[in-house]
């Protein structure tokens, strides 16, 4: 049995809370909001997760001691613009335990990958990035999904493998820390413009053109950041694009659909009511495309949706209408 601290309790922290409860392990929660750490200690359930119960075995703390202290791993799982603020909170309670991350995204000041935001706070930090294709909602009731571990640390790789491993979770290892965690930032941009084309009305044939020419994308400018090519065309890459362009569970997905039928961008945050990783990745995207010099026709042109004004049609004319290319 080991013991687990995951710091966020959202639907994704609460789904792997579950997840490595129901294998045996001690799981502590953190979560930054009382009323939500109230509602897991007595009615043990997730807003998120409506009809999914907690197992009781699940402990959940406002601080951050009572669940880091004595952990063997640390799971973070918040939204990627809040990962630094949330570490410099607890870090100094952080021994020897490996930090996994669980958040896709950058930080948007500095344009950095979130395993570069632990090692800037924690150099000496052993560090692993979890990702793949993998809903919550699927997650947290066992339907089997499959994962993958990346990190420099091959004991890490082995440990967490064996950690999470079970008849409904498959996971995976890699060492391409940079691949894993950029598929998992990048597809959700991509998904984000497959929700506009939803919301437009176009449906297989647009979607089957958005996922292939939207991986081409992502694989330049994650290539271009660090990662390996084949990396993008696994499961942190092609697999986590696939089901956030295309499962009703894509709070992304869902966004884009808001956008493509005409709501306003505040109008969609207040409708969503959580983390949309895409709309607050998108600028730091584009900016690295620019800086990189790499081509990205489908983000250029949901950047310029949300912050240039261009219609979604225009969007879409522009996009047939470039020049021809060979594949």
């Amino acid at each position: 049995m080991k013991t687990v601290a995951i710091i966020g309790a959202g639907s994704w922290g609460v789904a792997l809370a579950i997840h490595i409860s129901k294998l045996g392990n001690k799981v502590r929660l953190w979560s930054y909001n009382p009323s939500e750490t109230e509602m897991i200690r007595k009615e043990r359930v997730c807003k998120f997760l409506p009809g999914v119960l907690i197992p009781e075995e699940v402990e959940c703390y406002n601080e951050f001691e009572p669940v880091i202290t004595g952990a063997d791993y640390i799971f973070h799982v918040t939204p990627s613009r809040s990962v630094r603020e949330t570490l410099r909170k607890y870090k100094d309670l952080v021994t020897d335990q490996p930090i996994i991350l669980c958040s896709k995204g950058f930080e948007k000041d500095t344009m950095m990958t979130l395993d570069e935001v632990v090692e800037d706070e924690l150099p000496k930090a052993k560090i692993g990035v979890l990702s793949g294709p993998t809903h919550a909602e699927e997650v947290s009731i066992g339907l089997p999904s499959a994962l993958v571990i990346a990190s420099k640390n091959n004991r890490l790789l082995q440990e967490v493998q064996t950690l999470l491993m079970s008849d409904t979770l498959r996971v995976y290892t890699s060492t391409d820390i940079k691949g894993a965690e950029l598929g998992g930032a990048l597809k959700n941009i991509v998904a984000f413009t497959a929700g506009i084309a939803y919301g437009l009305g176009l449906r297989d044939n647009s979607f089957a053109a958005l996922i292939t020419r939207g991986l081409a994308e992502i694989t330049r400018l994650g290539v271009a950041l660090g990662g390996q090519h084949d990396t993008f065309y696994g499961l942190t890459g092609l697999g986590d694009l696939i089901v956030t362009c295309l499962s009703e569970h894509s709070r992304n997905r869902r966004a884009g659909i808001l956008i493509g039928e005409g709501k306003s961008l505040d109008e969609v945050k207040k409708e969503i009511g959580m983390t949309i990783e895409s709309i607050d990745n998108l600028e730091v995207t584009y900016e690295l495309s620019q800086i990189h010099g790499i081509e990205m026709p489908i983000v250029e042109k949901a950047y310029q949706i949300l912050y240039e004004g261009l219609s979604c049609k225009e969007a879409l004319t522009q996009l047939m209408n470039r020049g021809g290319k060979h594949e």
